[in-house]
């Protein structure tokens, strides 16, 4: 008898540790209302009803300089309705299209405590330059870019290059500036000036080093801020997954630009900005679940 109650004893005491740990995806807006297009079985698993914790959807935003009326060009069952009129199982999207530049902005809550490295995931649609006009529904088919890719005389043409030439325009690349800020459950928060920082992204491949001087991070073969500069550059590639990952936060920790970083909780703020140089070659179809925020976090149960 006395053996089991130090178990159930025991069981008791560690029933926190054992809620553990799980998976989430978020997006912005409500992250149990994303559109079943984006996401596989697997990955809606991992879609939380932030709002059943408390976790406003105020303040989530998508936005752009690029006008909202734009095809859901990975669809490629979509039908054209008539001129300027489609119907597809995607978001309306916002383009960027070659030889132009513009910003792409995401504003989206963690849904629950991160433990984990944080990955920022885009997937937009990437065309080669007036690609829709001529194919419509096919141009994925027939058309798909990636970001910085050279483009050849003719409709949909990639131009090849000799050895020892690089295959990526480098100044055509999409830049990722990222930051956390402080959300409502946060020990930091301040509701008149909620504090924030830029994110760190690891390197990949790298050997994920936290590269530090004086305990500040600096950019190196590991580590790279997430400053919307020129190493922060991203090669996109048509309706696939671009995954950035961000070091998990830690309070006190500084980063390249003398920023202090606090330990983020369930409800903070990461705002992802993709800006898009005029030297873009592609163009470029995003839309308001084109950025995914995913981990690890603490269980909620």
């Amino acid at each position: 008898m006395r053996w089991l109650i130090a178990c159930l004893v025991a069981l008791f005491l560690v029933a926190p540790a054992m809620a553990g740990e799980d998976p989430y995806i978020a997006i912005v807006g409500k992250d149990t209302g994303a559109n079943t297009f984006y996401m596989s079985p697997k990955y809606t698993q991992f879609l939380y009803d932030e709002t059943l914790y408390g976790i406003p959807l105020a303040g989530e935003k998508f936005s752009t300089n690029a006008s909202l009326i734009q095809p859901e060009v990975c669809d490629t069952l979509g039908t054209i309705t008539g001129p300027g009129g489609f119907d597809d199982r995607g978001n309306v999207n916002a383009k960027i299209s070659a030889n132009n530049q513009g910003t792409f902005e995401w504003k989206i809550h963690v849904p629950k405590k991160p433990s984990g490295e944080i990955n920022i995931c885009i997937q937009c649609g990437i065309l080669k330059p007036n690609a829709w006009a001529f194919e419509g529904y096919n141009s994925v088919l027939l058309c798909a870019a990636e970001t910085g890719e050279r483009i050849g005389a003719g409709l949909c043409v990639r131009e090849e290059v000799d050895a020892g030439q690089n295959p990526v325009i480098n100044a055509a690349l999409p830049m990722i500036t990222a930051t956390a800020q402080a959300g409502i459950f946060s020990p930091f928060y301040n509701r008149t000036t909620p504090p924030s920082f830029t994110l760190t992204a690891f390197r990949n491949p790298s050997s994920y080093d936290l590269t530090t001087r004086d305990k500040v991070m600096y950019d190196s073969e590991s580590l790279q801020i997430l400053d919307g500069s020129e190493d922060t550059r991203v090669l996109l590639k048509s309706c696939m997954d671009k995954c950035v990952v961000a070091k998990l936060p830690v309070t006190g920790q500084k980063n390249a630009k003398g920023e202090t970083e606090f330990d983020l909780e369930a409800g903070d703020l990461i705002t992802v900005k993709m800006s898009v140089p005029r030297d873009n070659s592609v163009d470029i179809y995003c839309h308001q679940e084109s950025a995914k925020i995913m981990g690890i976090g603490e269980a909620w149960y």
